[in-house]
């Protein structure tokens, strides 16, 4: 059965390791027979939450930018991927700025159920993404019935393109062959 794969690749730099990472997963999703789109945040206006609540009321945030168009392609997909870059051991700001900003959701009737994580950064060390992976938990634990499917971490790429052999992109193919 076909699913709505919605990728979100929240790094700041066009063509990022990261977001290679996502095109590799949109690949593999795409070859598995979904319906996948790719959004990236790097040419979209986002302004900040401004934690005036009214969104659980209207389920949808009175700022009108492009956040607000995300968060409902985001209420209809089956699927939810984030691709962020690693800075300072947690998520790109980017991307912790739209989870902030996805919060109509909250109240909502989501489709989605799992959720993954692909992450780069310049670390090596297993554990550089472990701030990423908890800040998503937490936003995926205010909606019940939602998981954490999976992540792909690629460690020891800095410069755009380092990425190119590294393992994780074959890693984000397959897991995104098995959404």
């Amino acid at each position: 059965m076909s699913k709505k794969v919605l990728i979100i690749s929240t790094s700041p730099r066009k063509g990022g390791n990261s977001d290679m990472l996502a095109d590799a997963f949109v690949q593999g999703a795409q070859d598995a027979g979904n319906d996948v789109e790719k959004v990236s945040l790097h040419d979209k206006n986002i302004g900040f939450c401004q934690g005036c609540l009214t969104c659980q009321n209207t389920q949808r945030c009175f700022i009108r930018d492009d956040a607000d168009t995300i968060a409902q392609k985001m209420l209809t997909a089956d699927v939810l991927v984030f691709a962020t870059p690693i800075y300072y051991y947690g998520m790109c700001g980017q991307m912790k700025t739209l989870l902030d900003r996805a919060n109509p959701l909250f109240p909502a009737d989501y489709a989605f159920r799992d959720i993954y994580l692909l992450a780069a950064a310049a670390e090596e060390d297993e554990h550089t993404v472990d701030g990423a992976i908890t800040g998503l938990t937490g936003w995926i634990d205010c909606f019940e019935k939602t998981r954490l499917a999976g992540t792909v971490f690629a460690g020891g790429v800095t410069a755009v393109g380092d990425i190119q052999k590294h393992p994780a992109l074959q890693k984000a193919y397959e897991m995104g062959k098995q959404v």
